[in-house]
């Protein structure tokens, strides 16, 4: 099960907005115009003690009828392939749709479970309107108005049964994912690095259909290895490659300990590399920043290691304490050096710190630096501990956590990476009242 939530309709049904709520932030562009989403946008939902990605797949910048219904009904089958659980939505202010009846008719076909979430219902004369929607066959039927939220808590409670409660396990064999934009050089990472052509190459964006995972054991190095370039062969529509990249990365990262985001250096960190980026934050993966094809730009005015760097953390602030590794896969450059960081990350995710050190660690630099006021009060950290999690998570107990400020946080999370080396990987500080 890969937990992926998506939510699928013809533009302007609200996705966008109904996305926005789920996540918890305005992480979507929404108007009143269809097509306005173009980018795939995906982020993650805690719900019910559970936390799972989900994909926003609206919205289509076409010219015809005919290549829109075409497009919709391919991020459809998309969806249907790859999510574990399909929000099919609909706007109650205009009605069944002939191109909702077909969308209905596809996914009723599929063997996944599929939640008919009629949008734009905030008041009794549409909820009255609202009731021809039972017309389409769905037992799962549900009325909601995504601009005030309301109705939302029923729909997550009732997916929460077919979310898999994944928690990150212990295991001797690390998984490390390539995960990047079409033709960043991926599936040529994954044949230097075992030295055979276990994946096919060329210079079509979009070549890697299926995940590939490889066991890795040369020279002293054991992991599985898993390109997730997962873009279908048949690139006719950038609009579904793009969807099918995302949905295949997520999939990936859920399965993986360490992310190794790779980059295009001729085209530089873009916003969907950022949204990869933090994907992987998010699901506390260990991460390593790969920039391929340095050989292309290599020498040319400001393109030296350390401009590029100081760019890339810049960017990824507030958390780029993150190894960069500079390769060209085409060179067979610098590529086992981009391995060692992977496995330097995966043991600074698995590194336990004991209570004793951490807490003469925690006291030395409260001493130094304590916690300010908040309205006149102040906050008192008594203790922290190491919670028996696969990822680096602290618990900090104190009189009352809402007088721990953000910044202080913050401050705290920098000195514990000065001190222990985190690099690469997400940490969680865990405030609770003692």
């Amino acid at each position: 099960m890969n937990n992926i939530v998506a939510i699928v309709g013809r533009p302007n049904v609200g996705k966008s907005t109904f996305f926005n709520r789920l996540v918890g932030k305005r992480q979507s562009i929404t108007d009143d115009v269809s097509g306005v989403t173009r980018d795939r946008q995906y982020g993650m939902c805690d719900w019910g003690g559970k936390n799972f990605p989900v994909v926003d797949t609206g919205g289509f910048v076409l010219h015809s009828d005919d290549v829109f219904e075409k497009a919709i009904r391919a991020q459809v089958r998309t969806a249907v392939e790859e999510a574990s659980v399909i929000l099919f939505m609909c706007d109650v202010m205009t009605g069944i749709t002939d191109l909702d009846a077909e969308v209905a008719d596809m996914l009723r076909r599929s063997k996944k479970p599929v939640f008919l979430v009629v949008n734009k219902v905030d008041n009794h004369h549409r909820l009255l309107d609202a009731q021809e929607f039972w017309t389409m066959g769905f037992e799962q039927t549900f009325f909601v108005a995504s601009v005030n939220g309301s109705g939302t808590g029923d729909v997550l409670d009732e997916i929460l049964p077919f979310i898999e409660n994944v928690e990150d396990m212990e295991n001797e064999i690390p998984r490390f994912c390539i995960v990047g934009q079409p033709n960043a050089g991926k599936s040529s990472f994954l044949n230097a690095l075992i030295g055979e052509e276990r994946a096919i190459v060329t210079d079509i964006p979009g070549t890697t259909r299926d995940t590939t995972h490889t066991h890795y054991t040369k020279f002293d190095r054991n992991f599985y290895l898993v390109d997730t370039a997962g873009i279908r062969k048949k690139a006719k529509v950038h609009e579904d490659l793009e969807f099918y990249s995302v949905m295949r990365a997520i999939q990936a990262i859920e399965e993986s300990d360490i992310c190794m985001l790779m980059i295009d250096a001729t085209q530089g960190l873009q916003q969907q590399d950022l949204s990869i980026f933090g994907l992987a934050k998010d699901r506390n993966k260990g991460i390593v920043i790969i920039v391929n094809k340095w050989d292309l730009v290599e020498g040319k005015e400001s393109n030296t290691p350390r401009d590029w760097e100081e760019k890339l953390l810049h960017k990824l602030a507030p958390f780029n304490d993150v190894p960069i590794v500079f390769m060209s896969v085409l060179e067979k450059q610098r590529i086992m050096r981009a391995i060692d960081a992977a496995i330097d990350v995966h043991q600074n995710r698995s590194r336990k710190i004991t209570t004793s050190v951490i807490n003469d660690w925690l006291q030395e630099t409260i001493g130094s630096h304590p916690p300010p006021s908040v309205k006149g009060r102040f906050g008192t950290i008594k203790y922290m501990t190491q919670l028996p999690i696969a990822y680096p998570i602290f618990a900090l107990f104190c009189n009352n956590p809402n007088y721990i400020r953000d910044d202080y946080k913050l401050y705290l999370e920098n000195r514990m990476r000065q001190r222990f080396n985190f690099k690469g990987v997400p940490i969680t500080l865990s405030f609770r009242e003692k």
